[in-house]
């Protein structure tokens, strides 16, 4: 019984893990040393304010200060001294660190800089700096400078917002460039006004937004940061981002950054690579800094001056921006000295030599900063590998993080469209990937994400009705394609959001069955903007199908809302009927019939009832309003027959949900 007590508790929730336990106390024994070493974590986590380019209000000056230990010297150049690099050198002092006072009047707002570097390996480079807060890219040589910003109006913060009011979240993930149906970058204002009030109606009350972070390249979706302090130009000012923020709180909205710590860019012209000469500053030496699937440079977790300058990102964009929370980029390439790229075949692949101490330290700490800085954050790791204690506090052995994203799910529906008729769908296999996950780890479904809908694969609309989505999308236009692409839209995201977790995700424009791929900007299609945008008036024209969808996914994310359904135990499997095709469950003291026969409709269905009470017909996908073809009376409740069975009728390719 002291055995039993003195062990973890993540192990005492899962005895399979009792094997790993010398492994998760030195965990929790590092993280513990660490706390008590760095002292205040929030204080430790303000690199951002004493490195980059401050002005002092109290000794009336700018203050310029960069970490780069092994730099031979070091100037700033800029608009200021017209770019003169002797004119203004900077002093070497203690850990690296090199200064130099500018007066008041001689820097101002919007002024260009660079630094200039005379770096260890004798190279002679114009840098920027590692914290600056704005970078802007030149819109013909496409070159970015570091840019101050300092406006003397600060902006008006006009609603305050508490996370924790979010129960459980229903993520709209979202890209500020492409949410605008004109074939351009749209900007952050355009977001706030036009795609947040349709976030609203639809009754998502998450936002995670992408690409926020400057990244040089716009097709790399954000996930290649060039500079991490500062919110990517194309869309806007540092202000219009908080307008952004803050009109997304005073509707109820969380915004979750989609933070990337797991890579950088390699370049050099815009980047932290390389940045003192030494080839081992930020990024580890040697081969392993490169990170060979993704073309970028990988992070020294274990360097404390890196360590801290992650933390301090982490702490300026819940404090400067304050967003509520962030979805951790690619993390398994993080946790893994492999990045991941290898099977997972027992718990030792979790705890052993390949594991990653110093990222998985680090992201302990950056989970800890976020629960101290904004308790109720929601913060949510991108791991393929299921790493257990993931989603369990530092306090029980775990990592800290929230939430997961059920990444296996979205992988499955397409497996299944790509190589299987509907028809021959094993109900019991569906039911066991959309329901397998880590007891007591929060996890999100989806059912598709921005992934599925990148160039090189399809949205699960575009796989179901493909071409003809271009022809029979008009209201009376009847289609089998169509029909049967509607009916299972509809199922399939029932299904992964009733079963598949404790929250929800949805890439904007996939509730309403967004046609086509998306596609960058790029060489390989003349840089056309056509398939980067989101045509919200295909929703919006009632004369089209697409307007069924979207009130389909309205009313099933507020019916899981009203119902608290993510917040419920998982879901129990009532009932399988493989020959007609019939999947039948219980989650919230909901019964959720689905019928996935393409032509098997049935009367008279009987079933014993979970709740030994009168059951009432809550949402139908056979509804005419959902695009269905109204086959089912919605007037009559279901009690108790005196066979002790509820009978109703099912039809052909029809989700139904009853409640009591």
């Amino acid at each position: 019984m002291e055995k039993t007590q003195a062990l973890p508790i993540i192990v005492q929730n899962d005895p399979w893990l009792e094997p790993q336990t010398d492994a998760i106390r030195r965990r929790t024994a590092r993280f513990e040393e660490a706390l008590a070493s760095l002292g205040s974590l929030a204080d430790y986590a303000t690199a951002h304010k004493s490195l980059g380019i401050h002005f002092d209000k109290n000794a009336n000056h700018w203050t310029v200060r960069e970490w780069l230990p092994e730099a031979k010297a070091v100037s700033l150049i800029g608009d200021f001294n017209d770019w003169n690099r002797e004119s203004n050198p900077l002093e070497k002092k203690d850990g690296g660190i090199w200064e130099l006072i500018v007066p008041a009047g001689e820097l101002s707002h919007q002024d260009k800089v660079k630094i200039f570097i005379h770096g260890a390996d004798d190279s002679h480079r114009d840098r920027l700096p590692a914290t600056i807060t704005r970078a802007v890219q030149d819109p013909v040589s496409h070159d970015y400078t570091a840019q101050i910003w300092a406006p003397e109006q600060e902006y008006v913060w006009k609603n305050e917002f508490d996370p924790q009011v979010v129960k459980a979240p229903f993520i709209y993930e979202s890209h500020t460039g492409m949410a605008g149906e004109e074939a351009r970058v749209h900007t952050y204002r355009e977001f706030a006004d036009n795609i947040l009030p349709r976030v609203k109606k639809a009754g998502y009350n998450t936002v995670q937004l992408m690409a926020v972070q400057e990244h040089p390249y716009y097709g790399s979706f954000g996930y290649h940061v060039s500079s991490f302090f500062a919110a990517c130009s194309r869309f806007g000012t540092p202000e219009d981002l908080k307008y952004l923020v803050d009109t997304a709180h005073g509707l109820g909205i969380a915004m979750i950054l989609d933070v990337v710590h797991s890579h950088a860019v390699k370049n050099m012209a815009e980047g932290l690579n390389n940045l003192d000469g030494s080839g081992h500053q930020y990024f580890h030496g040697g081969g392993k800094g490169d990170h060979p699937q993704w073309d970028s440079k990988c992070f020294d977790y274990g360097r404390p001056e890196v360590k801290q300058f992650l933390l301090s990102n982490v702490r300026y964009w819940l404090e400067e921006f304050r967003f509520d929370g962030f979805r951790f980029d690619g993390i398994t390439s993080m946790l893994y000295h492999s990045h991941g790229n290898r099977a997972f075949g027992s718990y030792d692949d979790y705890f052993g030599d390949d594991a990653d101490e110093e990222a998985i330290l680090y992201l302990k700490l950056a989970n800890e900063l976020i629960s101290e800085i904004k308790p109720g954050a929601i913060v949510v790791a991108e791991d393929m590998s299921g790493m257990p204690g993931l989603c369990r506090p530092n306090s029980e052995g775990g990592v800290g993080f929230t939430h997961r994203l059920a990444m296996g799910i979205p992988d499955h529906w397409i497996k299944l469209l790509k190589h299987q008729k509907d028809e021959d769908w094993n109900l019991d296999e569906l039911w066991g990937v959309i329901t397998n996950r880590r007891h007591g780890e929060a996890t999100i479904a989806y059912a598709e994400s921005h992934d599925q809908a990148l160039v090189g694969d399809k949205t699960l609309a575009f796989w179901l009705m493909d071409k003809e989505m271009y022809w029979h999308m008009g209201e009376h236009d009847e289609h089998p394609v169509i029909e049967r692409g509607i009916a299972l839209h509809k199922i399939i995201r029932l299904l992964t959001l009733a079963f598949g977790g404790e929250g929800w995700l949805n890439f904007m424009g996939n509730e309403f069955g967004h046609p086509e791929w998306l596609d960058f900007p790029r060489e390989g299609n003349g840089w056309s903007y056509q398939y980067c945008r989101r045509q919200w008036s295909l929703m919006d024209n009632q004369e089209l199908k697409y307007k069924w969808l979207a009130e389909w996914d309205r009313e099933l994310v507020n019916l899981a809302k009203e119902r608290d359904l993510l917040n419920s135990a998982p879901a129990q499997l009532l009932h399988v009927d493989h020959e007609n095709k019939i999947l039948i469950a219980e989650r919230a003291n909901l019964i959720f019939v689905i019928n996935l026969s393409p032509d098997k409709s049935i009367p008279g269905y009987g079933i014993e009832p979970y709740l030994k009470k009168t059951h009432h017909l809550l949402l139908d996908s056979d509804e005419k309003k959902y695009g269905g073809h109204g086959r089912i009376d919605h007037s009559v409740d279901y009690p108790i027959l005196e066979d002790k069975q509820i009978k109703f009728y099912t039809t052909s390719r029809t989700a139904l949900v009853f409640g009591v």
